[in-house]
């Protein structure tokens, strides 16, 4: 099991919980100052605090994911789909909410704003060629293998 160390940055902050035990993504909570709302106009985006900073693994990071429950009952999602904390980030976990819906959306202090799921990455090198090796798919794409 991974540790993260994780700083609260305002005494109302709630730390990640998970729903079950075999849960992939931990919950982030709404922190919430002056009368503990936030509205959220049909088709905008706002800034949500989490009130909380963490320290991931090297290697990882902090993959930021809709609440399935929250983006098809409410039509509320992380505004750039996933948002990536890197593992050297230390300032405040913050997630940009959009509202898809033709409603105003109200976010309390304390809701559930989003998920996050730690992930293991590769770093990368590039090396530019004159040419890629050929593959039986080659340059297929948006639909070609199948429907």
């Amino acid at each position: 099991m991974a540790t993260v160390q994780i700083k609260k940055l305002n005494a109302r902050a709630k730390l990640p919980t998970t729903g079950s035990q075999y849960a992939a993504g931990y919950d982030l909570y709404a922190c919430l100052g002056g009368d503990g709302t936030v509205t959220i106009p049909p088709h905008h985006t706002v800034k949500i605090s989490s009130g909380i900073a963490v320290a991931l693994p090297e290697g990882t990071f902090g993959a930021v994911f809709a609440r399935s429950g929250l983006a098809s009952r409410d039509g509320l999602r992380p505004a750039n789909c996933v948002g990536v904390v890197d593992s050297d980030y230390r300032g405040e976990c913050m997630v940009a909410v959009h509202n898809d819906s033709d409603s105003d959306r109200t976010i309390h202090d304390g809701d559930r704003i989003a998920q996050m799921v730690l992930l293991p990455y590769l770093p990368m090198e590039f090396e530019e060629v004159s040419e890629l090796p050929q593959t039986a798919r080659g340059e297929g794409g948006f639909g070609s293998t199948g429907k």
